[in-house]
């Protein structure tokens, strides 16, 4: 909420409750005592808790959009897509996601910061400008919805993507400003393509979202499958496979191969939510999370956040182990 007095343009804080929270792709993270969300919105959404249960909204990242934007996307308008937030060596890299809707016409940014307190004198989001970019007709993948991950050699990888061709993992530098060199490309994940489609359209191959969360010895990467943003017509769902490598392949809990259009479900829509996806996961003070947003069926469809614990079956599998979906 935002409010002028004396001509003066004032942000003002209000607190809901996660089941009241409209929002798309939500990331989370930690600083001191307080949680933070970031999600899909106008200049990139923030909401804070003290507790991952009532929220008041932040300001938002970026009040004018990024200066390049336009040239990748034209008429942006400020929309931004699918972040994703991590504390490195003393600063905060916030990835986020440009792009024209269903066309893989998308550039992933990323911009810095020091302390998530926007009250904090130090406070100051800056822009590091394009760090990957999909162009029609010439890439079978698409930029958007990053997620960045280390290996056990601490190596930074970035996961993305969605449709087309399947999710990529491209190793990136060592200050995580760019593609490495030589480059170092994968595909963790894929569903079958139609193969009569022009490379321009985004397919039949429903798919988005890769979050990798590292625990024990594997990598376990959660991903969405079917269609989000429709509202009552949505079929969003959350499978997962793992690995013992970053780079795959990935498995699911039978045996089958990501690559190969499996995965295991563990999260979809029902009568009172219409689909269910696009998560992330995190170690909170030892307890395992995975944040997700749902279309509410009773309220005309609307995206609402979820965060549910996660427990581990015997197998190490996931499962949620709070019935937020009810």
């Amino acid at each position: 909420m935002k409010a002028v007095f004396s001509g003066v343009m004032l942000f003002i804080a209000t607190t809901v409750f996660s089941q009241e929270i409209r929002v798309h792709d939500p990331v989370a993270i930690k600083q001191g005592d307080t949680y933070y969300i970031f999600c899909t919105g106008r200049g990139i959404s923030v909401f804070s808790s003290p507790d991952l249960k009532s929220w008041k909204n932040e300001p938002q990242v970026f009040t004018e959009e990024p200066i390049w934007a336009d040239g990748v996307a034209a008429n942006f308008n400020n929309h931004i897509w699918a972040p994703d937030i991590t504390f490195h060596k003393g600063k905060y890299y916030l990835y986020y996601s440009v792009s024209a809707f269903a066309k893989n016409t998308s550039a992933i940014g990323l911009t810095i910061n020091t302390t998530l307190d926007s009250k904090d004198p130090d406070y100051k989001w800056v822009d590091q400008g394009i760090i990957i970019q999909s162009i029609p007709n010439r890439d079978l993948w698409n930029a958007i919805d990053p997620n960045l991950v280390f290996d056990e050699n601490n190596k930074p990888w970035l996961a993305f993507g969605s449709f087309w061709g399947g999710l990529k993992l491209v190793k990136l530098s060592e200050d995580l400003k760019a593609i490495a060199q030589p480059q170092e490309w994968h595909t963790i994940a894929r569903r079958e393509r139609s193969f009569d489609l022009a490379d321009a359209d985004p397919g039949d191959a429903f798919l988005e979202a890769p979050f990798i969360f590292k625990k024990g010895d594997w990598y376990y990467q959660f991903l969405s499958w079917d269609l989000c943003c429709r509202g009552e017509k949505s079929t969003y769902k959350v499978v997962v496979g793992r690995s013992k490598k970053v780079t795959g392949p990935y498995f699911d809990k039978i045996g089958k191969s990501l690559n190969e259009g499996e995965g295991t479900v563990i999260i979809e829509g029902n009568e009172n939510w219409y689909g269910a996806g696009h998560n992330s996961t995190y170690t909170f003070d030892e307890k395992d999370y995975i944040i997700f947003h749902a279309y509410d069926a009773n309220d005309n469809g609307s995206p609402k956040l979820k965060v549910s614990e996660l427990e581990w079956d015997v197998e190490g599998w996931p499962a949620l182990k709070d019935n937020v979906l009810d």
